[in-house]
């Protein structure tokens, strides 16, 4: 069951840029040729949001790559959804592996992060995926469904929701999942909206795949019928590259 949604790439830049170094990605972003049929996002680090947003093309939103469970207040060091709206951030990242791995978000806080930012209006990138080991034990599944039913537990409407699969082994390492892993991943997505959420959510929302996307490989995995699109991280730091990776949509076309 191939999803209907439109074609989506995100790009997460990560801890990384300067303002020297971001100027000239923008730059190149301006300058390159999208397709139309694809939404693009990119998410710089929060202190550049602003920078971004005030010089980047109306053509692709901006996401931040987090956001704090609920109101501001007397939270050090956070950034609350309202304060992201205020400066026309349109999208954040939630659950990514460096959150939950990293940092030690659980699924539960991560849920509710995800119902707050859209209850203000944020759209949300919610991610899933598994570690090497939960691979080779045979619990991919298990772990990228009990992660998703976190996300459905908090959300009561999915229409500004895009679930990103990032195979925690795949990312930044080089190791990509095959196109036929990454659709099996999918496809079992999208089979578990259906009976867990509905027929129509399980259609309509895009289920992307990340985990070191690059220009040379997104072609081949866009043509996988439950593959919606990416969220790239090293590859989005290199204008022409993701610009490359966005267009990937014409695989998509070609396929269908």
């Amino acid at each position: 069951m191939a999803g209907s949604g439109k074609f989506f790439v995100g790009g997460n830049w990560k801890c990384n840029g300067t303002k020297e170094s971001i100027s000239k990605l923008v730059s190149d972003l301006n300058a390159a040729t999208l397709e139309n049929d694809v939404d693009v996002v990119v998410a710089p680090p929060f202190i550049y949001i602003d920078q971004v947003k005030s010089s980047l093309t109306d053509r692709i939103e901006v996401s931040a790559q987090n956001t704090w469970i609920g109101k501001g207040g007397a939270f050090t060091g956070e950034i609350s959804a309202e304060q992201l709206v205020d400066i026309g951030c349109q999208w954040v990242i939630l659950g990514h592996s460096e959150r939950r791995h990293v940092i030690g978000e659980d699924d539960e806080f991560i849920g509710k992060k995800a119902a707050y930012a859209l209850g203000q209006n944020l759209k949300v990138m919610a991610c899933i995926g598994e570690l090497l080991g939960e691979r080779e034990a045979g619990k991919t599944f298990e772990v990228c469904f009990k992660q998703l039913k976190a996300f459905a537990d908090n959300i009561t409407n999915w229409t500004n929701v895009v679930i990103a699969y990032e195979p925690v082994w795949a990312i930044g390492t080089g190791k990509v999942a095959s196109p036929e892993q990454a659709q099996e991943v999918h496809a079992a997505v999208r089979d578990w909206l259906k009976t867990n959420v509905s027929a129509d959510v399980a259609s309509v929302v895009r289920i992307i795949y990340g985990g070191s996307v690059n220009a040379a490989n997104s072609a081949e995995l866009a043509k996988k019928e439950d593959i919606d699109g990416f969220l790239v991280g090293g590859a989005s730091l290199k204008g022409p590259d993701f610009a490359t990776i966005c267009n990937s949509v014409t695989s998509k076309k070609v396929t269908a």
